[in-house]
């Protein structure tokens, strides 16, 4: 483990950003982000962010820009169910109907290429 970042209570259900963390895991980092950015949409966004955490909390305990950091891989990338969110709204025949809304916890682990 070279550097680690975390994201909690993200606004976005885990089962829909698992799948684009499945793309991403084992990539270099630079590949990564440069997908998330060709790729963007409301569900990357936070995704990308927490990757550029990670790398940018590398850089700072590496020294800046001149230490070699292109074999940095994500490693690890997990994407957790965070609480549910739940309210009710009006339905039919004047009933309630419960909403659920689901959060998520983020968490990248960037490693080097073995």
């Amino acid at each position: 483990m070279l550097a680690k970042a975390k994201s909690r209570y993200v606004r976005i259900s885990p089962y829909k950003l698992r799948p684009s963390a499945d793309v991403v895991r084992g990539k270099r980092v630079e590949d990564a982000l440069a997908w998330l950015k060709q790729n963007l949409t409301q569900r990357t966004v936070s995704l990308f962010k927490v990757i550029q955490s990670a790398y940018a909390n590398l850089r700072n305990r590496e020294g800046g820009e001149q230490v070699d950091l292109s074999g940095v891989i994500v490693g690890e990338i997990r994407v957790d169910q965070g609480p549910i969110v739940k309210y009710f709204k009006p339905g039919a025949r004047g009933r309630s109907d419960a909403q659920r809304k689901r959060l998520c916890h983020i968490e990248v682990v960037l490693s080097k290429k073995k």
